[in-house]
């Protein structure tokens, strides 16, 4: 598990994160890109939707495989928030906006995506 405090700095420390998860549960490299975009996207909306950039709020990771599969957990402290309702990237006007994809990137690269606690606990799904 790893915690971090909702600093945008901290984004950096998922990557070693990731590569200590990979050595240790011997993950195929074409897995690792995936895991690493869609991780640090959800803990980049953890940090800046989720707790608000508050930085006495943490975001927790915790990493679990079972048989062939690996779950990625991220929980933030915030209220959560509906991911039914995120505006779809790909639409037409949203084609040129500047952010709201980190849902649609964690859908497309991994291979199930569950929302807990209202939102504030994503679970990503990665068969090895």
């Amino acid at each position: 598990m790893l915690k971090l405090s909702s600093d945008t700095r901290n984004i950096a420390l998922v990557e070693s994160f990731v590569e200590r998860a990979v050595e240790q549960y011997q993950i195929a490299p074409d897995i690792y890109g995936n895991i690493l975009i869609t991780l640090t996207e959800a803990v980049n909306n953890a940090i800046i939707h989720g707790n608000s950039n508050d930085e006495s709020k943490t975001v927790q990771i915790q990493l679990r495989r079972k048989n062939n599969c690996l779950s990625v957990r991220v929980t933030d402290e915030g209220e959560g928030f509906d991911h039914s309702a995120v505006p779809d990237p790909t639409a037409p006007e949203n084609l040129l906006q500047v952010g709201g994809r980190g849902v649609f990137l964690m859908q497309q690269l991994s291979d199930s995506v569950y929302f807990h606690n209202n939102g504030s606990t994503v679970e990503m799904h990665f068969n090895l």
